[in-house]
């Protein structure tokens, strides 16, 4: 053989080499990434010609398939779109899926490797395939009293309610949300235009702002301060703290850091701490910070679930410190300002470690899968995540929280229940209205639920606003509604 031809050759068989490398890789290694993208029409039209699973809570049904005459033989459909659409999710021919309807789909469309046996016997018994089931822990009363709370004040903001005993999410609500009904559509005109108002609306509407946007903590942070304060031994309740109106902060020629309203902290020159928390005062946090310092706080927080990777089984935003750059950057961290930020799920999750005699436990959504048949495919087995107090440190930051709700307003106050709870105002940028925050769980003795709300931008006070006046009644009646329906 001549010289060219040998080189045609082994071109030749060097091309057949990367064409099979090519196959195997697409077809082997990159098989279930493509499988799975939401962009491969081909098995979406393979999921579409099948049932999907319902997703269900509390006994209500959350997301169902119907039969339809198109070409895409079945249309995802949401009875309650708006009021779930943090948990369920969309599914979208258009644009893929998201919420539950994405984490849970192998299960939903009955690919999932639990789901074998069924898939064999429908295909032996000439049946029609079924995707599986998945039920979820929100509590529906909860749900609701949350949602229009937020919503039937035109609210910006999210709720978030958790069993602190073992981690089950009992509400997630977002103010705006959206209806997924839209995005199922089988009109793919439809779809778009949707979509392309969701994401052009300043509020962020498709944003679930509980897992997936951080806020600064403001006055909420305070019980992690105290409790890395508890737990060096140098603090209890009665320690004295400064109870001054303002204090300046340290390395700096000029700037003070003040309570709100300039108000002093009790009787001068000091109060005890637990006054200091139900006063809510800057300056007694603001120097506790500094005596603990950037070390321990920081060390704090992680055990509380700051920087932790979550999902629930929705990826949640990390929560962070950020930079502590010095004394006055560490001084404005303890209250929950400067860099600090925190989604409402991290909130939640820290007054359900408090609750829970200073044990956290995971945050989860999913209470069980099922199968067509309503089998039980898997159960949820709660799983504790840190502890990052002792119960007595636990049971001293339940008492402040308890005097905390004393001057944290009247609105929605429930008889015969004593609610332990902090409120935080939380300041986010010159020329803006603060953020409203509260975090409570109840009954203080024996907690069932536990909660976080945020109102974004002074909700409907604008400066005014405190975490008292616009989220405080709003984590009240969602706890109303979770003692009157059992919790």
């Amino acid at each position: 053989m001549n010289k060219p031809l040998r080189r045609v050759a082994l071109a030749m068989m060097s091309m057949v080499v990367l064409l099979l490398a090519n196959a195997t890789y697409v077809q082997v290694i990159r098989a279930e990434e493509l499988s799975s993208n939401s962009r491969n029409s081909r098995m979406l039209f393979q999921e579409y010609s099948t049932p999907r699973g319902q997703i269900t809570a509390g006994g209500k049904l959350l997301a169902k398939s119907v039969p339809t005459n198109d070409n895409l033989k079945y249309l995802r459909t949401y009875p309650n779109g708006p009021l779930y659409a943090p948990v369920t999710g969309y599914y979208s021919f258009v644009y893929g899926s998201k919420g539950i309807e994405s984490a849970k789909n192998k299960v939903l469309n009955g690919t999932a490797d639990s789901l074998a046996f069924t898939r064999l016997s429908d295909l032996i018994m000439g049946r029609e395939q079924q995707g599986g089931n998945v039920e979820l822990t929100i509590d529906p009363a909860m749900q609701q009293a949350a949602y229009e709370q937020l919503t039937s004040k035109g609210l910006q903001g999210s709720v978030v309610a958790l069993n602190p005993q073992n981690g089950a999410i009992l509400a997630m609500a977002n103010s705006p949300s959206y209806d997924p009904n839209r995005l199922a559509s089988h009109s793919r005109k439809q779809q778009t235009q949707a979509h392309q108002e969701l994401l052009n609306a300043e509020s962020g509407p498709l944003i679930n702002r509980a897992i997936s946007r951080i806020y600064p903590p403001g006055s909420t942070f305070k019980l992690i301060t105290a409790a890395a304060a508890l737990e060096t031994g140098k603090y209890d309740s009665d320690t004295q703290v400064t109870a001054k109106s303002s204090i300046p902060l340290p390395k700096t020629t000029s700037a003070r850091l003040p309570n709100y309203g300039n108000n002093t902290c009790g009787t001068l020159p000091t109060a005890p701490l637990w006054e200091a928390m139900a006063r809510s005062c800057n300056t007694a946090f603001a120097k506790v910070a500094g005596a603990v310092g950037e070390e321990k706080l920081r060390e704090e927080a992680q055990d509380f679930g700051f920087g932790k990777n979550l999902n629930i089984p929705m990826k949640v935003a990390k929560s962070d410190l950020g930079k502590i750059s010095g004394p006055a950057a560490l001084y404005q961290s303890g209250i929950g300002q400067r860099d600090v930020r925190v989604t409402p799920m991290q909130n939640a999750m820290m007054a359900a470690a408090i609750a829970n005699d200073g044990t956290l436990m995971k945050p989860y959504l999913v209470e069980k899968t099922t199968a067509p048949d309503m089998s039980v495919l898997a159960d949820h087995d709660p799983q504790q995540l840190s502890k990052p107090v002792s119960p007595e440190i636990a049971h001293t930051i339940r008492d402040m929280m308890i005097k905390s709700e004393q001057y944290s307003g009247d609105t929605g106050k429930i008889t015969g229940v004593q609610i332990a709870s902090k409120t935080g105002t939380a300041q986010h940028g010159e020329g803006t209205d603060p953020h409203g925050w509260y975090v409570a769980f109840a009954p203080a003795e024996n907690p069932e639920i536990a909660v976080a709300v945020i109102v974004e931008d002074g909700g409907n006070m604008g400066a005014d606003a405190t975490g008292g006046k616009i989220a405080g009644p709003i984590g009240r009646a969602v706890i109303r509604a979770g003692m009157q329906g059992g919790g």
